[in-house]
């Protein structure tokens, strides 16, 4: 059998080959945003226009991943010319193709200025709009699995954990638990096997980081779920991916075809002798599988259910063995810190939140999309420096971060620093990275309404705090925003916050009343008027009149 150092070689080779040949490249973004605007459209018609000009030998043009501002899809990248079109249409490809090599097209959207592009370090989005996610020669080119390599001949499971140890890089699920921490727990359970579960159940509103990382760089993640099978000692692995991604599942299962038949998945992987297999499940859709143990449930064939810790998943797990979790974003990263060192890593960020997260940016800004900036960015360098600010010369707001358990940041705290540290202290978290941005036309308590319905509707309801209490909450809300609700409905809603917080059995329910929480701590004046005077400050909720007294 092949050593992979050869073939990995000489599929590098190869490729920079092919790649010298051509004059010109064009990528054409074919992320889930830009295909839904018809971007497999575009790719064909500049792939007309090429060969109808005879230059299909001097111009490639290939298939992309998201370059992150997907308000401006279907995306463009020509290299070596350095140029980005946005909003592109079949209809412009002969525009394009002409401009080769001179000025770029004048009429059309080129966003490659602005500065969403330019205050941005990406690690885990490193190459974003330049690989193609259905080859693996691309990934190996940009120097993927050479990372892997390093691990399995240069480094002792223990140096692997060890270098994650230092690099500070804390889980990008939500919870912010210490990766390495959290491996070397797993490393030194006992058990007959070990298995590595890949959570890509993302399930916030408004949340696709994970998704973009699965549909674009699909060898990245596995390329860290190997090296984390191989520190922890794990035999057996499992994508879990919600239904609704169906290009993610599609795309997950053609780049470990594409491994195995590389020797990079398998039985003695690389010419060692570790052993390790990768399947991907998919869930039903149950935003309670997030969470680990229901996730657990959900991969052995039961209902999707958490169940209460310890035992923690890291000494009994899948089918009782030990289990190592982390989520796409966690994986992503570990390619780049065994090839840069823990040092490199630990240098970005903060003091005790190292390293890059990746935001989805929604909401009313003018420029939404997937960013990555260093952990410590403040809220307004994120919003109004790489967002573009709010549209249609509106005020802000809030920001509301943390998905459904996340909390809504006012104004006055536009400074903050965003990391796990500063977020917790004003009542929000950093969960997976959903960032919606909020103008004057909000109606906060409309928003907390908003997120405990989700709470609520996704309840598997095991527990009765977060079964009753979340639907006893939610109808507060209700009365509250119908003009129904009195003083006395107000401090028995923040009983329950304080019960359904403190008593359920899992992160939904105890994070469920957060943006109760924060609405009510920082814009509580929009309470009271909606109970004492029957307005909505924002004109959002519409009062029966026989319910204003």
């Amino acid at each position: 059998m092949y050593l992979p150092e050869d073939e990995l070689q000489r599929i590098d080779e190869e490729e920079r080959l092919l790649k010298g040949q051509y004059k010109h490249h064009i990528h054409v973004c074919l992320g889930a945003n830009c295909l839904n605007a018809h971007s497999a459209q575009v790719l064909s018609a500049l792939e007309t226009e090429a060969k109808a000009r005879g230059l299909e030998k001097v111009c490639s043009v290939t298939g992309g991943g998201c370059r992150g501002l997907c308000v401006a899809g279907p995306t463009v990248t020509l290299e070596p010319d350095n140029v980005l079109y946005g909003k592109v249409q079949p209809n412009d490809a002969g525009d394009i193709i002409a401009s080769l090599g001179g000025e770029p097209v004048e009429r059309l959207n080129r966003p490659t200025d602005n500065p969403f592009f330019m205050r941005q370090q990406r690690i885990v989005r490193e190459m974003e709009g330049r690989l193609n996610p259905e080859r693996i020669e691309d990934y190996i080119a940009a120097g993927g699995y050479k990372s892997l390599l390093k691990a399995l001949n240069e480094m002792t499971p223990a140096e692997v954990i060890n270098e994650i140890t230092r690099s500070g890089l804390r889980g990008r699920g939500g919870a912010g638990y210490p990766t390495g921490l959290k491996w070397k727990t797993v490393a030194k359970a006992r058990g007959e096997h070990k298995y590595v579960i890949c959570n890509g159940d993302e399930g916030d509103p408004g949340a696709f980081m994970d998704r973009s990382v699965m549909d674009d760089f699909p060898h990245r993640l596995l390329e860290g779920i190997i090296i984390g099978a191989y520190a922890v000692g794990a035999d057996r692995g499992y994508l879990y991916v919600r239904a609704e991604y169906p290009l993610s599942v599609k795309r997950l299962q053609l780049a470990i075809r594409q491994a195995q038949k590389q020797n990079l998945l398998g039985n003695n992987i690389a010419g060692t002798a570790f052993n390790f297999d990768l399947q991907v499940r998919v869930g039903a859709g149950a935003y309670v599988c997030g969470e680990e143990t229901a996730l657990i449930a959900s991969i052995e064939g039961k209902r999707g259910q958490p169940r209460p810790r310890p035992p923690y998943p890291a000494e009994s797990g899948l089918w009782g063995y030990p289990t190592l979790i982390n989520n796409v974003e966690t994986f992503a990263n570990i390619g780049a810190i065994i090839r840069n060192g823990s040092a490199w890593y630990a240098s970005i960020g903060t003091e005790k939140s190292k390293g890059t997260k990746v935001f989805a940016l929604t909401g009313t800004v003018s420029h939404s999309g997937l960013i990555e900036v260093p952990m410590g960015t403040t809220l307004r360098e994120i919003i109004f420096d790489i967002g573009g600010g709010i549209p249609d010369g509106r005020k802000f707001k809030a920001a509301q971060t943390g998905g459904p358990g996340g909390g809504c940041i006012p104004e006055q705290y536009l400074d903050l620093s965003v990391d796990f540290e500063s977020l917790a202290s004003v009542g929000s978290m950093m969960g997976s990275g959903g960032l919606v941005i909020m103008d004057d036309r909000t109606c906060m308590v409309n928003v907390a309404k908003y997120f405990l319905e989700f709470c609520k509707s996704e309840s598997c309801g095991k527990c009765i705090p977060c079964r009753v209490g979340t639907a006893h909450m939610f109808d507060i809300l209700d009365k509250i925003t119908k003009g129904e609700a009195t003083l006395d409905d107000l401090t028995l809603l923040e009983e329950l916050c304080d019960t359904v917080k403190h008593t359920s059995l899992c992160g939904l329910g105890q994070s469920a009343p957060n943006p109760v929480l924060s609405t009510l701590r920082f814009f509580r004046d929009e309470y009271i008027a909606h109970i004492v005077d029957h307005v909505c400050p924002a004109g959002v909720c519409e009062f029966e009149k026989e319910a204003v007294r």
